[in-house]
């Protein structure tokens, strides 16, 4: 059994950390079949450090927390070399002549890792950089992270944890295959991945580990950043030695910047900038810290990424409320992070105005690195074969006339059968940020409406009368359709607020539906509201009124909505018994940066609006306070520029604490 777990994690290292297989997969899967069958027959030999670890099997009920030896501290981030020298001359301040560390930034989460005598004992998310999360059974999963070192020492390692492109790929093939919704991108897969109570499925997303730091270096006889990540990898650890540099100056720096900017796209990973650190452990000694970050380093972050590809179809969608949408199809492209093949075009005057042609080359990029779109046209490219823009007339699902309304620069399809503006209105209603109907995606909604299952959002909750003829279709298992009925079970219970916004009414969103629910407390006082009432309101003006007033004098929309009254879904808005309105949230206005660790934007702006307090998407003079998470943007600085009092996630939730203890 010894000489078999030396044999397979040697072979391991070499295939996931070195990228430099030395057995075949065949030898391999003898070798480990072997191995199980000794360790079944003798499991009290079994080692901590077996690779039969790795497939994962611990449930765990949820996280402990655990306190980390030396706090986690992010860096500062920076966008252009303008901040790079200034940050070279504030170093220069204490240190004469600063050498630096230029190493790429891995667009993943940290985690830390401890072993001691050799051996991995626990595994902890960043968390709020003095307290993490304990992720020791799904770290064991990740084939790159040594279960022992090549030294029997005691030693913690720091690095990210982070999804290949490759890897992402093929979770998102396995999440639409299920009807799941999709990973947003590689990020935001490792993040959910990690946090898997159940280290199984952690195995099956072949996740990743790259080493690049240890707190106290200077026990193990190691002077300069350098010499950390040539320790690492000797102690069996993946760096990225390949593109480390080191830079004397901002010259060099930027050099390297310019270097790792052209080959990021053919990485097999994402990166999103690179980290610089003054290279000797000593001069970072004495550079120490601010309040929040280190001085002797940050974090420069690449700009928009933006793709260059053809144009080849303009493919107009409608959308639940009849909008008519143009869309540029192009060959899938991978733009900050994620795999696109089509980007908005908003309306007829957007694509008029950049004279965007079928078969032109454009340039797209992710708006704040979320949203794909077109962002010029490079028309010195043309042919003279393109095909100019021409707005349809007619619906392109139901073939009704389209109408453009007076003052708007949309067309929308006036017919409210139209089977796509129904499915739209379905998803839409089924979707997280209205009735959180989980597992309900929109593949598996726009199964249930082909098959004649689903009409309308009523017959969401009707699921009992095609159960039957549903576990008759390819993927639908007894155990898939009973957790569908059980979340939309759950639904039924959702605040009035989920259920307004789900209804699809024009004009609003998910923050007036909060602000609708909270003044009328029940749908039926909202039905019978006059539009003088409405505009009365805070931040409900004469177009939302409106919206208002003519959704609930359609006789058909209040026909769904007794329908839903009986079939058991909650019409009233409950209020958040955890917390109280005080004078910390009261009548104030937030504005949130940055990446929440311990929760998540949406439940912040619900948790700041239950205790009296508004959301702000933009920092002005109004703001009242700024919170701020991992690597803050542009709001954090204006926040310091426009003297605007500043929260850490911390303070944040420190305030929630008391909130709760207030009650």
């Amino acid at each position: 059994m010894d000489e078999l777990i030396t044999i397979l994690n040697k072979a391991s290292y070499e295939y996931y950390v070195l990228d430099n297989p030395t057995i075949t997969d065949q030898e391999y899967d003898d070798y480990y079949s072997e191995l199980i069958r000794l360790e079944g027959e003798y499991p009290e030999l079994k080692r901590d450090d077996s690779p039969t670890v790795r497939v994962g099997g611990e449930v765990m009920s949820k996280f402990e927390k655990v306190a980390h030896q030396t706090p986690m501290l992010s860096f500062d981030d920076v966008f252009n070399k303008e901040e790079i020298v200034s940050f070279d001359e504030r170093v220069k301040k204490t240190v004469s002549n600063p050498i630096y560390t230029v190493e790429p930034k891995m667009d993943g989460l940290s985690g830390s890792l401890i072993y001691q005598n050799g051996l991995l004992v626990r595994a902890a998310t960043r968390g709020n950089g003095t307290e993490g999360e304990d992720i020791t059974a799904n770290a064991k999963t990740i084939k790159s992270i040594p279960l022992k070192l090549t030294e029997n020492i005691d030693i913690e390692v720091r690095g990210e944890i982070y999804m290949s492109k490759a890897s992402f790929e093929k979770a998102n093939k396995e999440r639409e295959e299920e009807g799941e919704n999709l990973f947003a991108n590689p990020r935001n897969a490792a993040a959910g991945s990690i946090r898997q109570l159940d280290s199984k499925i952690t195995a099956r997303r072949n996740l990743d580990y790259m080493a690049y730091s240890i707190p106290n270096a200077k026990t193990y006889g190691i002077k300069t950043q350098e010499e950390v990540l040539t320790f690492l990898k000797k102690l069996g650890f993946k760096t990225n030695y390949k593109l480390n540099a080191i830079a004397h100056n901002t010259n060099e720096i930027m050099e390297v910047i310019d270097r790792l900017s052209i080959i990021r796209k053919d990485l097999p990973y994402e990166i999103d900038g690179v980290v610089l650190k003054v290279n000797s452990i000593d001069e970072e000694e004495e550079l120490g810290y601010t309040a929040r970050v280190p001085r002797w380093g940050i974090a420069y972050k690449f700009p928009a990424e933006e793709v260059l590809t053809v144009l080849k179809e303009i493919k107009f969608t409608v959308g639940r409320t009849g909008k008519i949408t143009p869309n540029a199809i192009f060959s899938p492209v991978h733009v900050a992070g994620s795999l696109v093949s089509k980007a908005t075009l908003h309306n007829e005057d957007y694509c008029i105005a950049k004279d965007i042609r079928i078969g032109d080359t454009v340039s797209i990029r992710k708006a704040g690195d979320v949203i794909p779109e077109v962002v010029r046209v490079l028309k010195e490219r043309r042919t003279g074969n393109e095909k100019k823009f021409v707005m349809i007339d007619k619906c392109p699902i139901c073939h009704t006339d389209i109408i453009r309304k007076e003052l708007e620069s949309d067309y929308y399809c006036p017919n409210k059968l139209c089977p796509a503006r129904k499915l739209e209105n379905i998803i839409h209603f089924a979707s997280r940020e209205a009735m959180n109907i989980d597992g309900m995606g929109e593949a598996v909604i726009e199964d249930l409406y082909n098959e004649g299952f689903i009409t309308d959002i009523t017959d969401i909750y009707n699921i009992e009368s095609y159960k039957d003829e549903l576990i008759l279709l390819e993927g639908y298992g007894q155990k898939k359709i009973e957790n569908l009925r059980l979340a939309i079970e759950k639904s039924k219970s959702n605040s009035l607020e989920k259920l307004l916004f789900g209804l699809g009414i024009r004009n609003v969103g998910a923050k007036m539906a909060k602000v609708l629910s909270k003044y009328y407390k029940n749908i039926d006082n909202l039905i019978k509201a006059p539009k003088e009432e409405l505009i009365s309101i805070p931040d409900v003006g004469d177009i939302i009124a409106n919206s208002i007033v003519e959704y609930f004098h359609d006789e058909e929309n209040i026909n769904i909505i007794n329908k839903l009254k009986k079939l058991g879904v909650n019409t009233v808005y409950i209020q958040d018994s955890h917390y109280e309105e005080n004078e910390d949230f009261k009548n104030k206005t937030f504005v949130l940066t940055g990446t929440l660790v311990n929760t998540t934007r949406d439940e912040a702006s619900s948790i700041i609006e239950s205790l009296g307090g508004k959301v702000s998407s933009s920092v002005s003079s109004k703001t009242s306070c700024v919170i701020v998470g991992d690597n803050p943007g542009s709001k954090y600085d204006k926040a310091i520029k426009l003297n605007i009092p500043i929260w850490e996630e911390e303070e944040f939730l420190e305030k929630i604490k008391q909130s709760k203890a207030n009650i």
